[in-house]
């Protein structure tokens, strides 16, 4: 790896059983260049137990890389072999962190606080992307990190697959807003192919983490808690909407399910308990003067109980000295992850699921929407405008 020349910009890249992953190198070769320079590191990466086909196919992708390396010598591509993961972190969270360490240990040897960007090895980019995200960074120098904008493609010629990742893009744009309409700090997209970070925040929040699925959420919401969050929307990262048991939920899990399902709707979180939500975040001021209010709905209470809320509230209260960090930290304990637990709760205690078209619609109708979509892709792409709109929370 030659770091004779200053680098701005790492991208990294997890790479299991893939076979797309020269579509990536090819996409990102076709990008503007930085003026900062950049590097694109390819982690190839297995469990020490894996044999057979898996094993194979990674042994090809190693092959086709460096066969694609000899024609694009002056592409700055790294490839790390990584096959004898230990079995019980093998994954990509795993593979993010091997790759991402290296980009700290990069900027380290150039004296730099660069970019460590996450990318996918089945996803394509457009061709601003790198450019995009240093113009970024510069402008927001304060920011510890980014959302960058994502449009899955939906032109597959599999018409279930096309059904399917309209609706599952759409449950995912909805939850977001709808996090945005409870008033919540933390209401920015968590897709691990689609984000970038301060090597110096990253260093200071931990890390990558291990886990093998939603190592991405978890991950983005220590970055967030570090306030300064952005959204980059000036370039778009493209994953693909296929079929994949790679990992034991996200984008392919719940396209796969869906049509070995054989099912026409995707179910979401009733909106219900988004309105039973919104509530708490307007209780901070009471919180800090010492008042207790009391949520009009049971369950709500019970799983108010469960989490312990008074007492943390009190401790809360006990340890800040000033409203602004009292609201901080009380975010920083009702964060994203127990707004998850919270959905999850009132969803098995009293707001069964229901199809994600309906309680998206029912969301712009909230927010007062009268122009109403016709039908669930023209709901999705009313969703993928609302996000790239700026909310003052």
């Amino acid at each position: 790896m030659n770091l004779d020349q200053p680098v701005g910009i790492v991208i990294v890249i997890p790479c299991f059983n893939e076979a797309q992953i020269l579509a990536t190198l090819d996409s990102l070769h076709s990008c503007d260049n930085p003026q900062s320079g950049f590097r694109v590191i390819v982690v190839v990466n297995q469990s020490e137990n894996i044999e057979g086909e898996i094993a194979q196919r990674n042994k090809q992708t190693l092959q086709e890389m460096e066969d694609w390396k000899s024609h694009n010598p002056d592409f700055p591509l790294d490839v790390m072999r990584e096959l004898a993961l230990p079995k019980k972190h093998a994954g990509v969270g795993l593979a993010r962190k091997i790759g991402m360490d290296e980009a700290v240990h990069i900027f380290h040897k150039t004296e730099q606080d660069g970019i460590i960007v996450a990318l996918d090895s089945d996803c394509v980019v457009e061709t601003n992307y790198l450019t995009a995200i240093e113009n970024h960074f510069r402008t927001f120098h304060n920011s510890p990190g980014c959302s960058i904008r994502y449009f899955h493609p939906l032109d597959s010629e599999d018409e279930r697959i096309t059904n399917g990742i309209i609706q599952y893009e759409l449950h995912l744009r909805y939850y977001n807003q709808a996090l945005r309409f409870c008033q919540f700090p933390f209401a920015f997209h968590t897709v691990g192919s689609s984000m970038a970070v301060r090597s110096s925040a990253y260093q200071k929040q931990g890390g990558m983490n291990k886990r093998k699925a939603g190592e991405d959420f978890y991950f983005l919401q220590k970055i967030i808690e570090l306030g300064g969050f952005t959204e980059l929307n000036a370039t778009c990262v493209i994953p693909s909407p296929r079929v994949s048991d790679r990992v034991p939920f996200g984008t392919g899990k719940a396209i796969g399910d869906f049509i070995s399902a054989d099912v026409h709707t995707f179910f979401t979180y009733n909106f219900n308990s988004f309105t039973n939500l919104a509530v708490i975040p307007t209780w901070t001021k009471q919180l800090y003067l010492g008042q207790n209010p009391i949520h009009s709905n049971k369950s709500v209470q019970d799983f108010l109980i469960s989490i312990d809320f008074e007492n943390k509230v009190k401790e809360i209260k006990r340890n800040t000295s000033s409203f602004s960090k009292f609201e901080k930290r009380f975010f920083s304990f009702f964060n994203a992850f127990t707004v998850l637990k919270f959905s999850h709760f009132m969803r098995d205690c009293e707001f069964p699921n229901q199809p994600i078209e309906k309680e998206a619609l029912r969301l712009l109708e909230e927010i007062g929407i009268e122009d109403k979509p016709k039908n669930v892709r023209e709901t999705l792409m009313y969703y993928r405008e609302l996000d790239q709109k700026k909310w003052t929370l």
